[in-house]
């Protein structure tokens, strides 16, 4: 387990260092500049905040500045907002993203496992066709239909809770759960369909053998496995809901890490940009490996290697 960590711990740096060589280049090569506004800019004051950033220097010279900084984590300050280091503005935003994705995957799994195992238990019933249909849907539409539509009724309809903004506990409510309802729909489908496989197995046909109880089968001997899919899943779903979670920011205008990469984007906002890139493919590579070792402690037949 050990030797697995490390090597997957030192696979990182490479991996980390591709996508900042990629991502330094695809940012420069995009139209316009980070000093570009509708008013034209004095050339004299142009060349000044050029020199400042040290945007006057060749394309190689910045890129091995960029990469020896980025190393230790120093992206420097942000350009559109100079007086801000783009590490805390990374920090900020990724706390309230974290915040909003984590009770978004956490109701998910909470709906989402249960409606598998029901789907599963009662196969081609009443129930299982209830349980698919809903994650059709959950699935068919996206977060920037759902999100309006929410708004629309439980808001400017109903005024039952606030339409915008991050400010207290009930202005979470909506977007954690348009942020959650795809999520809901595939963690319900995988553990169907991880469920379906179990149920089928010798050592569950031995356990009702023995007269065991249908609840103390499915609950005690069949989720264990049947959960691996949803296992496998979670890692990637973990940072697609934060990083998904860029549409649902800007419907609620909250201050999240996804708002500052659109804003960062569209400001050519290079350090920014570059930033949160990083931390995102740090982020979804660490949540791997740990998923990687929550599958092979859960399932004995899995061999690290």
């Amino acid at each position: 387990m050990i030797a697995f960590v490390v090597r997957r711990a030192l696979l990182i740096v490479p991996t980390l260092f591709v996508i900042a060589t990629l991502t330094f280049f695809l940012v420069r090569l995009a139209p316009g500049g980070p000093f570009q506004s509708e008013k034209e800019i004095p050339k004299a004051a142009l060349a000044q905040m050029q020199r400042a950033y040290g945007l006057d220097q060749p394309l190689p010279v910045q890129y091995v500045r960029f990469v020896t900084h980025a190393a230790v984590g120093d992206f420097g300050p942000s350009y559109k907002y100079p007086q801000r280091q783009v590490r805390d503005i990374i920090l900020e935003g990724f706390r309230v993203s974290a915040e909003l994705g984590g009770w978004a995957l956490l109701l998910s799994v909470l709906l989402g496992v249960p409606l598998g195992v029901i789907a599963a238990v009662k196969q081609n019933k009443l129930a299982d066709h209830a349980a698919m249909t809903l994650a059709l849907a959950g699935v068919s539409i996206p977060n920037f239909v759902l999100g309006p539509a929410l708004v629309l009724v439980f808001s400017l309809g109903l005024y039952w809770l606030p339409p915008a903004l991050w400010t207290g506990p009930s202005s979470r409510v909506l977007p954690v759960l348009t942020l959650s309802v795809a999520y809901v729909a595939y963690i319900a489908r995988l553990t169907r369909a991880g469920m379906l496989e179990v149920l089928r197995a010798d050592f569950v046909r031995t356990a009702r053998a023995k007269g065991l109880a249908e609840r103390a089968v499915v609950v005690k001997h069949a989720m264990r496995l049947g959960v691996l899919p949803v296992v496998s899943y979670l890692g990637p779903a973990a940072a697609r809901i934060v990083m998904g979670s860029i549409v649902v920011e800007q419907i609620f205008a909250i201050p999240g890490l996804g708002r500052h990469l659109v804003n960062g984007a569209f400001n050519r906002d290079y350090t920014l940009v570059l930033g949160i890139v990083l931390f995102y493919a740090s982020f979804l590579m660490v949540l791997n490996l740990i998923v990687d070792v929550a599958y092979a402690r859960l399932d004995p037949r899995v061999e690290l290697s």
